[in-house]
């Protein structure tokens, strides 16, 4: 790792940022740049650290620091063990913590070898330079299967400073309906790994008490909205029927007992159809998949027209969509952006001046700017 890093070093010393392309969205003019390539592994997940620094993870087990005026990279040390790599499998999300500037501290998932089988891990650790100290794992989840795909997995704070994570149904589709596991869930900790008092299974008599809604079977993007206070997750469906939903304490999102995909062998499909009783629906649903690798609530200035829109990463159909709710939270309107460029777009997340910020499976870091 330390070879391919500091070949990493000084291959982006040298790069600058390249404009793409130009281009209109609400009337607005935005500039599609190019500010990192090359990236050895596909950089699933993006932090910023300080106003033009990224911490990067990347699937295979590497963290960078990026400096996004220079496009330096430098490695970052410190994780205690290798993740089980494979699959869908790695090191997966980095978030930094609410109060990031005074502890230092990120928060990652990234799929932890239990008996030779692969369970989403929530862990913490402080950044201190380019060392990571103190990692703790805080919650090892009961998902292991002897499957490499449908972990999740990604972070999301809201106004009380709790974390969620979400785990995927790790291939073994009724698990998800199983309050036992923690498979197709999202969960909900305080920062340091205890249980809210406040969990919506912390009176049943058989549920994991760190599960705050379930039904779900890939949710591989999480956003948490400071404005309305809601929580929203993208998950892939099967063939078909990608979904973003609304996520609310201790409601179950129907997987795989209602579905709006079908079986990827035969147009058959999954479940007993797309509505039943108790079971919620999603806001909003993809046929054709989309295969969402992200989610984003943009909350910046730099783009007035996008304010309050959710924006998903795209691995399949390879572009950047873009949502736009009403105040009541439903989908109103759909678009459609970065189509011409053809990658699949892993990461989306904004710097403190609303800029965009886009992560590709080609290890490609792209910047979205006001024309």
């Amino acid at each position: 790792m330390m070879r391919l890093c500091l070949a990493l070093c000084l291959l982006f010393s040298f790069l600058q940022a390249t404009s793409l392309f130009d281009a209109q969205s609400e009337g607005m003019g935005y500039r599609v740049e190019r500010i990192a390539s090359g990236l050895q592994g596909i950089p699933w997940g993006m932090a910023f650290v300080d106003e033009h620094t990224l911490f990067i993870t990347q699937i295979q087990g590497d963290m960078l620091l990026l400096d996004t005026r220079t496009a330096l990279v430098q490695p970052v040390f410190g994780m205690p063990f290798e993740p089980l790599y494979g699959g869908q499998g790695g090191l997966l999300d980095v978030a930094i913590s609410p109060h990031f500037q005074e502890d230092s501290t990120l928060f990652f998932t990234y799929v932890k070898s239990i008996n030779f089988q692969g369970a989403t891990t929530l862990a913490r650790a402080t950044l201190e330079g380019h060392i990571l100290t103190q990692w703790k794992d805080l919650l090892i989840t009961h998902s292991t299967s002897g499957t490499s795909r449908h972990f999740g997995s990604r972070i999301a704070f809201d106004e009380k400073g709790y974390v969620y994570f979400s785990v995927g149904d790790r291939g073994m589709r009724d698990e998800a309906q199983e309050l036992r596991s923690h498979t197709g869930t999202i969960v909900r900790l305080r920062q340091d790994g205890t249980i809210p008092e406040d969990n919506p299974f912390i009176d049943h008599p058989f549920a994991l008490k760190e599960i705050y809604s379930y039904g779900h079977r890939n949710p591989q993007g999480l956003a948490f909205d400071p404005t309305t206070h809601r929580l929203y997750a993208s998950e892939h469906g099967p063939r078909g029927g990608d979904e973003i939903n609304l996520v609310e304490a201790g409601k179950n999102y129907g997987w795989p007992t209602i579905s709006y995909g079908k079986e990827y062998w035969a147009p058959i499909s999954i479940g007993e159809g797309t509505h039943k009783e108790g079971l919620e629906q999603p806001l909003h649903h993809y046929t054709p998949s989309i295969a969402p690798g992200s989610l984003l609530v943009y909350t910046g200035d730099a783009f007035p027209a996008w304010r309050d829109n959710l924006f998903l990463g795209a691995l399949k159909l390879q572009h950047l969509n873009r949502i736009v709710l009403n105040k009541n939270g439903k989908v109103i309107k759909e678009e459609r952006l970065l189509e011409s460029l053809g990658l699949r777009i892993r990461q989306v997340i904004q710097n403190h001046e609303g800029h965009l910020y886009l992560s590709t499976d080609t290890g490609e870091i792209l910047r979205i700017v006001p024309q």
